[in-house]
């Protein structure tokens, strides 16, 4: 069973992500940011590096030979490849307009969603997607950022 968070709301998405790959790190946790997007992937991983004026979060692609000890990574192919036996499962972020193929390997997603109308329409067809299967938890939060 997975179990999927959209957050909606966020003033901006991307911002919003690095927000929440950010808290993971502090955390200790790991997460894995999914994006068939190149252009979206680069923002977000622009966006780490101003997260804090005197922070550095740590992040790399999973096919960097790094990835396995770096907790916040990113990925453009299917997630469920960069799984790792033996490791913890990490939250898989999506910042893709489709739902990653495999999700069903991850615990809990994560779905930020700004204020803007077609990225709340790519949502709406998501969670429609998620919410077939019966096997997923699918919840809503409101932001506030």
């Amino acid at each position: 069973m997975s179990t999927i968070d959209f957050a909606f709301g966020a003033k901006n998405r991307i911002l919003k992500a690095c927000e929440v790959a950010y808290q993971r790190f502090l955390a200790g946790q790991q997460v894995l940011v999914y994006c068939t997007d190149a252009k979206r992937l680069q923002a977000f991983s622009k966006g780490l590096w101003g997260i804090e004026k005197t922070a550095f979060v740590p992040h790399v692609d999973v096919a960097d030979p790094s990835a396995a000890s770096v907790l916040v990574r990113t990925t453009n192919k299917e997630p469920a490849s960069a799984l790792q036996d033996g490791q913890e499962t990490p939250w898989l972020l999506n910042l893709d307009v489709a739902c990653p193929p495999g999700y069903e390997h991850f615990a809990r997603v994560i779905e930020i969603v700004s204020g803007h109308e077609q990225d709340r329409q790519f949502a709406r067809e998501r969670w429609k997607l998620y919410s077939a299967n019966s096997a997923n938890k699918v919840r809503a939060h409101s932001l506030s950022n």
